[in-house]
């Protein structure tokens, strides 16, 4: 067991961690800021070092030359290797090794592909992402109490990624298991590289097999019927890099990705935030009289309960020196975003929710740099939306009897259930 400075009771990566972050950040902080993890690295012979202060994270994401990410050693691999496995996570892979194997290319298939529907180009989705909103309220907006998790959080971001892609609305249950297959890792693999074992990895590539096959319809479907949506865009689309459109294993790559990336964050945070306007008094009155403060609100929920708290992703090139501890070239480093959010010493009082807080987007959740993920424009979006839907809607909130608090392992900030009573506003 990798325990922090000492303090015993609180594992960084076993089952359940999530309910101690805010035990073991401040530790972290104040007395193993760099964690070091032996014989854990990517290889034989080398070690993991876990990162927790907000600059030393801010360098690493910043410069992915010198922190070569771990996706690209993976699809580095696949060339080496003229593989064409399509089961699992490769399926992704295999898109990378084409459309962007570099960074030059990353950054090209960013601004061409993925910018345009969930990142600046996100406000296209506005009244789309308002009416799912208002269609989700107005299904227990007359109910005492509600799990705000089911009924708003999370069919929340399925149904809006689903509308994104072109999904029919009636696949938006099987969507969200596959969904939940290919995040399996992040919740139930061990230790800080997410490992599955052989039964949990055959588990998971025959369901996304299964996912696999449905996104080769849709594209066939929409190659006869085109639409207003991310696959139809992505079929028609000549990539300028490669002077050509994409195949059809590319266009599975990229959904692959905007489906992965598309649902867990966004729940999380819309989960924390219900919870936050609980614990905070005043703060749901607040929010309800000036609604400008709403995009502050989220901003501030998202940095101090961000919803991955942290991801082993880089590789050190060379020798390097964090807070005093020395890492070999070679290392793999964990970035735990979420403590980074909270180093006091990039923000004061960091556990509070400040609304006049500067720089509000400056956190690590969705990373900086170049790698910064793709989708962060359209989880804002849904987010902010969400909260003026809601604000408008309800004369109050708090939490409800019953509640446990539960959340399930791994890496992710994922609540099972939030209860609610609410009453409406008349």
């Amino acid at each position: 067991m990798k325990t922090y400075a000492g303090y015993e009771d609180v594992d960084l990566f076993a089952e359940g961690a999530q309910e101690h972050w805010y035990e073991a950040y401040p530790l972290l902080h104040e007395q193993a800021p760099v964690l070091r993890l032996p014989g854990e690295g990517l290889v034989p012979g080398t070690d993991g070092f876990v990162l927790s202060k907000y600059n030393d994270i801010e360098r690493v994401v910043k410069d992915a030359e010198r922190y070569t990410p771990t996706m690209s050693l993976a699809v580095d691999a696949l060339i080496a290797e003229g593989s064409d496995n399509t089961d699992g996570f490769n399926l992704a892979l295999q898109s990378l090794v084409t459309l962007r194997p570099n960074a030059e290319l990353w950054r090209s298939h960013r601004q061409e592909l993925t910018d345009p529907w969930v990142g600046p180009g996100a406000r296209r989705h506005q009244e789309m992402i308002t009416e799912l909103v208002d269609e989700l309220i107005d299904s227990w907006i007359e109910q005492p109490q509600i799990d705000f998790v089911a009924q708003f959080a999370r069919p929340l971001p399925q149904r809006v990624t689903a509308r994104v892609l072109g999904f029919p609305d009636a696949d938006v249950e099987q969507l969200a298991l596959w969904g939940t297959a290919q995040v399996m890792s992040f919740v139930y693999g061990k230790g800080h590289r997410n490992e599955l074992n052989a039964q949990q990895m055959e588990q998971q590539n025959a369901e996304l097999r299964g996912f696999a096959e449905y996104v080769r319809d849709q594209i066939q479907r929409k190659r006869e019927h085109p639409a207003d949506d991310m696959i139809s865009f992505l079929i028609d689309v000549v990539y300028q890099p490669l002077q050509r459109q994409l195949t059809d294993s590319e266009i599975q790559g990229v959904v692959y990705f905007m489906v992965l990336g598309g649902l867990e964050t966004t729940q999380y945070a819309l989960a924390e935030q219900a919870q936050l306007l609980c614990e905070t008094p005043g703060l749901f009155d607040t929010l309800k009289a000036d609604p400008d403060k709403i995009r502050a609100f989220t901003e501030e929920v998202m940095r101090i309960r961000a919803p991955t708290q942290g991801l082993s992703t880089r590789i050190t090139t060379q020798d390097e020196l964090f807070q005093g501890v020395e890492v070999p070239a070679g290392s793999l480093l964990h970035l735990r975003w979420a403590a980074g959010n909270v180093d006091p010493e990039r923000y004061e009082c960091p556990y509070q929710i400040d609304l006049e807080r500067k720089a509000l987007g400056n956190h690590l959740t969705f990373s900086q740099g170049p790698r910064t993920c793709p989708g962060a424009g359209i989880s804002r979006l849904e987010q902010q939306i969400a909260w003026q839907r809601l604000l408008p809607r309800l004369a109050a909130i708090e939490y409800a009897p019953g509640n446990t608090m539960s959340h399930q392992p791994g890496i992710m900030l994922g609540t099972d259930a939030v209860h609610l009573s609410i009453k409406p506003q008349r």
